[in-house]
């Protein structure tokens, strides 16, 4: 099952993408997938949806979960992204936090200050979206507290981020993560993961490659706080980011970033620097 958070009429609603993935059927009275994921029978409501069709050939997609509780990223966690920083594998994953007003819809432009921009990253990323309550939740029960899966772009400002030894503030800036297109709940591990900078593939691995898979974060993070449903963990990029190349390379006005995880969809954003 694939859900999505459309902006209708001024408003958005969570809706059940039907299984051409041409149309979706919005779900009544549940104004995004957040909202649909804190009921506890949400998969029954889900399957029963019977409100309008929608067209999703010029459909406009809000970020998936519009407004998680929490948002926690991973860094990395991909061999082939640790080996390109000159890194050895970590013990343990690496935490910092997104927040909710850094997402964008999957198909948005992405509007990057002027003084943001010198040194603007793609990072294309496996997103897990938690489903039920987990809090000290094993590694062998964690799928049961996940809802699904979608993807993301986590543009990077890299001055920003290396400005201090916390990440956070390259990471955070207004509607710069494209996210979408919709939650996959039958997801599996091992698609290619790719970005392409207007066409041209800059990453390209496969999602097994994972250092820390999601359940194994599932349960890390739960033994930390809480997760709820609607929450999300951003998993880490694979190697082929710009700043890691010699020279580097960054991302310009104007271009388009496309994120791909082969099963689950693409993200596609056009960058403006003003």
């Amino acid at each position: 099952m694939k859900l999505a958070t459309l902006r209708l009429n001024g408003t958005t609603s969570a809706a059940v993408v039907d299984t051409d993935a041409k149309t979706a059927t919005v779900i009544d009275g549940q104004p995004d997938v957040g909202s649909l994921l804190a009921q506890s029978d949400w998969r029954a409501i889900a399957e029963s949806a019977a409100g309008q069709t929608v067209s999703l050939d010029d459909a406009d997609f809000a970020p998936v979960v519009p407004r998680p509780g929490k948002i926690f990223c991973v860094g990395l966690n991909y061999a082939t992204h640790i080996t390109e920083m000159g890194r050895d594998l970590p013990e343990h994953p690496t935490l910092f936090l997104k927040v909710a007003e850094a997402l964008t819809g999957p198909y948005d432009d992405v509007v990057v200050p002027q003084y943001a921009a010198a040194e603007l990253d793609w990072e294309a990323e496996l997103a897990v979206i938690i489903g039920a309550t987990a809090y000290q939740v094993s590694e062998a029960q964690a799928a049961d507290h996940i809802a699904g899966y979608s993807v993301i772009n986590d543009y990077t400002m890299r001055d920003y981020q290396y400005r201090s030894l916390q990440w956070d503030q390259g990471k955070n800036f207004e509607k710069t993560s494209g996210f979408g297109p919709w939650l996959d709940t039958n997801y599996e591990l091992g698609s290619v993961i790719e970005t392409r900078l207007d066409g041209e593939v800059m990453q390209h691995a496969t999602t097994d490659d994972l250092v820390f898979k999601p359940a194994a974060l599932v349960d890390y993070i739960s033994h930390i706080v809480t997760l709820n449903p609607g929450d999300v963990i951003i998993t880490g990029t694979t190697g082929g980011v710009g700043h890691a190349r010699k020279p580097a390379r960054y991302i310009g006005d104007g271009q388009t970033v496309e994120v791909t995880i082969e099963g689950l969809g693409a993200v596609r954003n056009r960058t403006i620097v003003k």
